[in-house]
């Protein structure tokens, strides 16, 4: 059975940071593409960052670009999210997901995920 826990949300004031993690279990974690989600109340979910199985190639959204650094351990079926000079716009509860790597799907899609965890909240206070 495929499971993602994410972890690392909390409670930060604006200009701060938090790294989040999502460990991987009932899959091989290095045949998976892998992405960083994100969902505030009322609205759709949205694509943040993704990263491909060898983590060579990543992709960001343009509202966080530049701010937040997506990265893998494949040794340790670790995805994490580094997410620095936070805003309250980035307030949101935050999944991760993976889909197989050969499927070559748009990777900030949420409709390319096979699997999703259950998330973790980051709320950023101003």
């Amino acid at each position: 059975q495929v499971q993602l826990l994410e972890s690392g949300g909390g409670l930060v004031q604006a200009g701060g940071s938090l790294r989040l993690s999502c460990t991987a279990s009932g899959l091989r974690f290095d045949d998976y593409d892998m992405g960083w989600f994100r969902q505030a109340p009322g609205k759709e979910r949205e694509g943040v960052s993704c990263i491909n199985w060898s983590g060579v190639s990543a992709y960001y959204a343009d509202s966080v670009k530049g701010r937040f650094t997506i990265s893998r351990d494949n040794a340790k079926n670790t995805l994490y999210l580094q997410m620095n000079s936070l805003k309250p716009g980035d307030t949101a509860m935050y999944y991760c997901a993976a889909y197989p790597s050969v499927e070559y799907n748009n990777c900030l899609s949420a409709s390319s995920y096979n699997y999703w965890g259950q998330g973790t909240q980051v709320t950023v206070s101003s």
